[in-house]
């Protein structure tokens, strides 16, 4: 599941081909993905001009220029390729239509923007923009780690006395929007944290220090263009590059490459999911 770094890179991709511009022509190809598309979706997105694209935890948020925001989520596998003339003289064909290509749009620039999700978790709604907040994808979602009200007073004050694992309390979307499985590993390692310490027993500067260190991990992840695992890609059809520089993630028998540390990288399984952490230097 693409996570905040990942969607971010998909937002800062599509944002030159699709701010300010028109949506010529929305093509819808299936009745539902995850979920039934809203009504007349195509009818509702032809017409109406993209003021801003933004991004809330893990979904795209398009404000259009009808008083309407798309919410789009990405799914599992989902694919945003921009196709075109893009902003200066870049052009890069229109690819053939593929069978997986569920939502289409044609924009007035010249721009193909196409949403393909071959296991169909995506999801797409159209919402009132001055009711975007409330609405329940979104609706009790924690702060963005990347904004100012994610800060280490909050962190600490939200996290005290909460018994659960230390791992399982951020990815609590409540606690914190966006962050996932692999960058809740990543910063664990770099702050020297068990992921089995109990949310609420680890002092408080420590829980403090985590704050800088994930902001950081989420800077350079989103810097090398996201993770590339399985189905991800950027908007360009390019690769990210950050899971070549996992310190934990998916490393499991290899040495931790913390500076003095002489352990070696195990997985355990949280809640169904893979953690990854070096037993020897994260207490």
């Amino acid at each position: 599941m693409p996570e905040l770094p990942e969607v971010e890179t998909v937002r800062r991709g599509l944002a030159p081909a699709v701010e300010g511009d028109v949506i010529a022509r929305a093509r819808v190809n299936r009745p539902d993905l995850r979920w039934p598309f809203p009504d007349r979706m195509a009818e509702r997105l032809t017409g109406a001009r993209v003021i801003r694209l933004g991004r809330r935890s893990k979904y795209l948020l398009a404000d259009l220029s009808t008083g309407e925001t798309l919410v789009w989520h990405l799914g599992m596998s989902g694919r945003v390729l921009v196709s075109g003339r893009m902003l200066g003289d870049y052009v890069h064909d229109h690819p053939a239509p593929a069978k997986h290509d569920h939502v289409v749009f044609d924009m007035g620039r010249g721009a193909r923007i196409t949403f393909n999700d071959a296991r169909r978790f995506g999801a797409m709604d159209l919402v009132a923009t001055d009711r975007v907040e409330s609405h329940w994808l979104l609706a009790g979602l924690g702060p963005e780690p990347l904004g100012n009200a994610f800060d280490e007073p909050y962190l600490v004050a939200r996290l005290r006395g909460r018994m659960t694992p230390i791992k399982a309390a951020l990815l609590d979307q409540r606690v914190v929007a966006g962050l996932g499985n692999i960058y809740v590993c990543e910063a664990l390692h770099r702050a020297g944290i068990s992921p089995r310490r109990k949310a609420g027993r680890i002092a408080a500067p420590r829980v403090a220090g985590l704050v800088p260190v994930i902001r950081q991990v989420l800077a350079e992840a989103i810097e090398a263009g996201g993770s590339s695992l399985r189905d991800y890609r950027q908007a360009d059809g390019e690769l990210g590059y950050f899971q070549h520089a996992f310190r934990a993630y998916g490393r499991e028998g290899a040495p931790c490459p913390a500076d003095g540390c002489t352990g070696t990288i195990a997985r355990i399984v949280q809640s169904g999911r893979s953690t990854f952490y070096c037993p020897q230097c994260q207490r």
